[in-house]
């Protein structure tokens, strides 16, 4: 399974302040909804408590230190939030949300974990989130799907790692687009 990370940053790498992103730019939000649909996502617990639902048609996987009663690994229902067996979460809830104490058992999870939602055997999951995540994957990981917006954030509290452009090269950019007062492009970086 390919490791990638998806991130919006600006040109000095801010991704957020005060546990929110620093901008909703409605392309880049289509954009990550069609790349991560079907696939397994990764994030920090405090990523997902701000997104405040697992997100549909995905697995979602939060790393944490403190997993909740159910233990490490275990499914629970979205909609409910009890315990869930195989097959118990209610029609219209397709995610199911796990938790994981270490990124490798993330990992082994989105491998091998079906899920209503999974368009065929995920050949990619992302990690989404937060910022200390994203500096602990990014040496495990085989790509970058970054939304490079041109501007920067001075009141910024979270960002993306630097990372060496020699190991990760730019394999694709997308056109130049502009909203809200920015602009940005698509980019996808590759070992």
């Amino acid at each position: 399974m390919e490791k990638c990370l998806i991130a919006a940053i600006s040109d000095d790498y801010a991704l957020g302040k005060d546990n929110d992103l620093l901008w909703h730019l409605s392309e880049d939000l289509k954009y990550f909804k069609r790349l991560t649909s079907g696939h397994p996502v990764i994030m920090g617990r405090k990523t997902y408590e701000s997104i405040g639902r697992p997100l549909p048609r995905r697995l979602n996987i939060v790393l944490t230190r403190k997993a909740p009663e159910t233990g490490s690994g275990s499914p629970l229902s979205a909609a409910s939030g009890p315990p869930a067996g195989e097959g118990s979460a209610p029609a219209n809830q397709p995610a199911n949300l796990l938790y994981a104490s270490t990124l490798e058992e993330a990992f082994a999870l989105a491998a091998s974990t079906p899920f209503e939602g999974r368009v065929d055997e995920p050949d990619q999951c992302f990690v989404m989130g937060g910022g200390s995540l994203y500096k602990q994957a990014l040496p495990l990981c085989d790509k970058l799907y970054l939304t490079e917006v041109h501007t920067t954030r001075p009141d910024a509290d979270t960002f993306f790692p630097a990372f060496d452009k020699k190991i990760y090269r730019e394999l694709s950019r997308s056109e130049l687009y502009s909203e809200n007062n920015l602009t940005y492009h698509f980019v996808i970086y590759g070992r």
